[in-house]
């Protein structure tokens, strides 16, 4: 990830996920604790975010992860959408997180067959995507960053376990949300996009 000014350029070359990119925001300055404590606003239990100094091939990055004691896995996106509706965050932090999670709930919609209200998210309705998709409009508002820019995103192969059972890599919904934007396909076998990466990078 490159910044200059107000714009943030995010090289995907390794694909892209929530936590991806909280980590590489964080690593831009974001403080670890002053996250935490906006995320802490949210009307979510038992979790920490943590974010860990690690090195890859010889690069030094940050690896952030969500450790989450609430075992309450999966929310509806009409409950979801009402959770950051009424969240006490600044408008934009809502509106950001609001537009992915509604890119999320129109993919799902018409992969299901369903109204985007109706759709019931497992993965991506667990406090970890919501602290990754939330923290990252937070962390773009704290850096004043108010323009994204990436490079074309790499598609892994093979299958990925999933609540609806094992799915084909990139997942139907990453598929959907990624159909206006430049992928390429690659030979690793294994899940570089996931929906919450392609939610983020396309909205």
């Amino acid at each position: 990830m490159i910044s200059a000014a107000n714009t943030v350029y995010l090289d995907c070359f390794s694909g892209i996920s929530g936590d991806m990119t909280l980590g590489a925001l964080i690593d831009l300055g974001v403080p670890v604790d002053w996250l935490q404590n906006e995320l802490s606003r949210l009307p979510l239990n038992g979790f920490q975010l943590t974010a860990t100094p690690v090195m890859r091939n010889g690069i030094r990055a940050t690896f952030a992860s969500v450790e989450n004691e609430n075992s309450d896995h999966s929310r509806d996106y009409k409950k979801i959408k009402s959770l950051l509706e009424n969240c006490p965050l600044s408008d934009d932090v809502k509106s950001r997180s609001l537009t992915i999670f509604e890119r999320l709930a129109l993919a799902e919609a018409g992969i299901h067959g369903c109204a985007p209200d109706e759709v019931h998210f497992h993965e991506v309705g667990g406090v970890d995507a919501i602290v990754d998709i939330v923290g990252t409009a937070l962390c773009l508002e704290k850096l004043g960053i108010n323009q994204v820019i990436s490079s074309r995103i790499p598609l892994g192969s093979g299958f990925v376990d999933c609540q609806h059972g094992k799915l084909p890599v990139p997942a139907p919904a990453t598929i959907e949300i990624l159909k206006d934007v430049t992928v390429y396909g690659t030979d690793v076998a294994c899940e570089l996009v996931t929906p919450t990466g392609a939610a983020i990078i396309a909205s």
